[in-house]
């Protein structure tokens, strides 16, 4: 049985002008691939506070979490605009997701309270994220380091993901270890909660403080070898081929089907760490 893929003229115009331009980016591109340089490294600058203190920072970190948030504030405000009684394709997008996750929320918190508070967490995470890793699917511009200095490319790689630095997805790992603990605090009270370290016996005390320290970093690593693996796996092949018909296929793999799963799994043990700290 075949499956049929029913486009509009609208998408259908859109397929066909990014595949001319893709081609003929290519195409030009072809001749002008030199050696693979600045694999794995990220453009980084220093910021001196003092003399003995100094700010390394990433802009293309600052620069595309900036657009995404400024995305995402855009599209609610839109959301929020047009909402009608029968929605339209954007309106039940939305509420498809977001009814998605306020449904594995209410499933998973016991305290009904905190239902639309971790909700709103959980959703405000999944969709940074997985506009995040949506964008390492798709050719944009690069800016790595190379022997001459930094370089500039264009649809030689896909537009750089917040969550190929370690550093994003570190924050937030932090930002729900504290908040599942703030909530346990507000829930159980503090000495219930401090108290919940030394159980089932004071010797444990050591290994529970070390399976919460523990938390964050897995969390925060799964995600960034995820995305960041992904794409020097895609930048690799991608040379490998001179950038012109395997890397449509790839990046489509890693940045649409790996960063959406990927996004989800974030999202969803952020909820089980905090279920976990307040049952």
């Amino acid at each position: 049985m075949g499956i049929k893929l029913n486009l509009s003229r609208k998408d259908k115009i859109f397929f066909i002008v990014f595949l001319i331009i893709y081609i003929v980016v290519a195409v030009l591109n072809y001749k002008h691939v030199g050696k693979l340089e600045g694999v794995g490294q990220r453009w980084i600058i220093g910021i001196g506070i003092s003399e003995n203190i100094t700010l390394r920072l990433n802009p293309l970190t600052v620069i595309m979490s900036w657009a995404i948030m400024v995305f995402l504030m855009l599209s609610a405000v839109k959301f929020k605009k047009n909402l009608r009684i029968i929605p339209s394709r954007f309106q039940a997008f939305f509420e498809y997701i977001l009814s998605f996750i306020y449904e594995i929320v209410e499933d998973s918190i016991p305290r009904k309270e905190l239902v639309k508070p971790v909700f709103y967490i959980s959703a405000t995470l999944f969709l940074f994220i997985v506009i995040s890793n949506i964008l390492g699917g798709f050719p944009g511009i690069q800016v790595v380091p190379t022997d001459e200095g930094i370089k500039i490319s264009l649809f030689q790689d896909t537009w750089f993901s917040p969550t190929a630095d370690i550093n994003t997805n570190a924050t937030y790992a932090v930002m729900v270890l504290i908040l599942s603990h703030a909530f346990a605090i507000k829930v159980k009270g503090f000495w219930r909660w401090f108290k919940s370290f030394f159980e089932p016996n004071p010797l444990m005390f050591p290994m529970n403080v070390i399976g919460e320290l523990a938390k964050p970093i897995s969390h925060s690593l799964r995600l960034f070898g995820n995305i960041a693996g992904g794409g020097i796996l895609v930048l690799i092949l991608s040379y490998m081929t001179k950038y012109i018909f395997i890397p449509v296929i790839l990046w489509g793999f890693f940045g649409l089907f790996v960063g959406v799963i990927q996004a989800l799994v974030f999202s969803m043990l952020a909820i089980a760490y905090i279920s976990a700290q307040i049952e």
